[in-house]
C-alpha cells in the first residue's frame, strides 16, 4: 500500500518544532465485532453516554456532553475476531479520571458488575486499573497525581515505576 516513510535516527526537533504542549488525545475509534455489545460495555460498564448512532454500523460515546471520546464501528469488522497475539495494533486505550475518588467509583462499579481486572498498578505519577473490552482491546482507567508530587530522579527527570496498587484502599475511596 505504500506507507514507506524512512525516518532518520538522528532527527532532533527544536523547541519551535515540538508538538504544542496543549495537544491532547481527543478520541479513540475502535473497530468492533458487535456494536450493541460494545455500546453496552462502554455505556453500562464504564458510564459513557451514547451521543450519536449511525444505524447498526457505528456509535459515538462521550462524557460530560462532549461529542465523543469513543467511536465504535463495524464497517470492516462485523462479526470479526480480535487480532492474534504477537501482532501490531492498539495496546490499550486509557481514560483519565479527574481524581482518585472518581477512579474509586469506577473500580467499585467494575466489582459490582463482576468485570475482571487484568492488572492494577501504582506508577508513581498515576494509579491505574487494566481490563479488556468485549473485543479484547486493552482498557486503562487511571488518574494522575498532581505534577508537584510526581517522583523525580536526582537530576529532575521523571522516575516512574510499577508497584502493586492497594485495591482495598482504592475501593474505600
Amino acid at each position: 500500500m505504500g506507507n514507506e516513510i524512512e525516518l532518520s535516527d538522528e532527527i532532533e526537533l527544536g523547541p519551535s518544532e515540538a508538538i504544542n504542549p496543549e495537544t491532547v488525545v481527543g478520541h479513540v475509534h475502535l473497530k468492533v465485532a458487535d456494536l450493541e455489545r460494545s455500546i453496552r460495555f462502554y455505556s453500562d460498564v464504564l458510564g459513557f453516554e451514547v451521543m450519536l448512532r449511525m444505524g447498526d454500523d457505528a456509535a459515538f460515546l462521550g462524557a460530560g456532553g462532549y461529542h465523543h471520546h469513543i467511536g465504535l464501528n463495524t464497517w470492516e469488522s462485523k462479526d470479526g475476531s480480535p487480532p492474534p497475539a504477537a501482532s501490531t495494533g492498539l495496546y490499550h486505550v486509557a481514560f483519565r479520571y479527574p481524581d482518585r475518588a472518581a477512579l474509586a467509583t469506577a473500580f467499585r462499579r467494575l466489582v459490582e458488575l463482576s468485570i475482571p481486572l487484568e492488572g492494577a498498578a501504582d506508577h508513581g505519577v498515576s494509579e491505574a486499573l487494566y481490563l479488556r473490552d468485549p473485543d479484547d482491546n486493552g482498557v486503562e482507567l487511571y488518574y494522575d497525581r498532581p505534577r508537584e508530587v510526581w517522583p523525580r530522579e536526582s537530576d529532575g527527570g521523571l522516575k516512574m515505576y510499577t508497584r502493586r496498587l492497594d485495591l482495598e484502599e482504592l475501593r474505600r475511596g
